[in-house]
């Protein structure tokens, strides 16, 4: 290609922005002895990853039976619920953090009062961090996950008391 006015690189810096201002996926120029096509690819725009919002389950409160004890006793290394506990589930499976970093404070402790649409915590699925909200004004009682750690869908995650 024969170079013209300037470098052959700045005149497909020219073209690119020329694509870029009108909007433009491909373009081909043609012209004696030389011919140009450029395509732009578009960034893959970010797959929004459903996150269910406790709506059937990610908050479970136990079930009350007029047999049981007032505390159930603990399953499998689960503590027991208190009256009023509400467990925080997990909505997917990923890996569960407790902080946004490795160097920052965890986004709630135990015995904090969280507000209700409040981040209590991240799971990891797929390189996507989805953030997990408090559903309603509460207290915690006890984080039943260390940060890090890999979390099933459905697993208990916090245990709170409503506010």
């Amino acid at each position: 290609m024969p170079k013209k006015n300037g470098s052959i690189l700045g005149e497909l810096k020219s073209v690119y922005e020329f694509m870029l201002q009108n909007n433009l996926e491909s373009l081909e120029l043609s012209e004696p002895g030389r011919r140009v096509r450029m395509a732009r690819r578009k960034a893959p725009a970010p797959m929004p990853i459903p996150v269910p919002v406790a709506a059937a389950g990610a908050y479970a409160a136990p079930a009350a039976s007029a047999a049981a004890p007032a505390v159930a006793p603990a399953v499998s290394g689960t503590p027991a619920v208190p009256p009023g506990g509400v467990m925080v589930k997990a909505g997917m499976m990923g890996i569960f953090y407790r902080a946004p970093s490795p160097s920052s404070p965890p986004y709630i402790k135990e015995g904090e009062k969280v507000s209700a649409g409040q981040i209590i915590g991240m799971i990891e699925a797929m390189k996507v961090f989805n953030e997990i909200k408090a559903e309603f004004d509460c207290t915690v009682v006890k984080a039943l996950l260390e940060n890090g750690k890999p979390v099933k869908l459905g697993q208990d995650i916090f245990l709170v008391r409503r506010d």
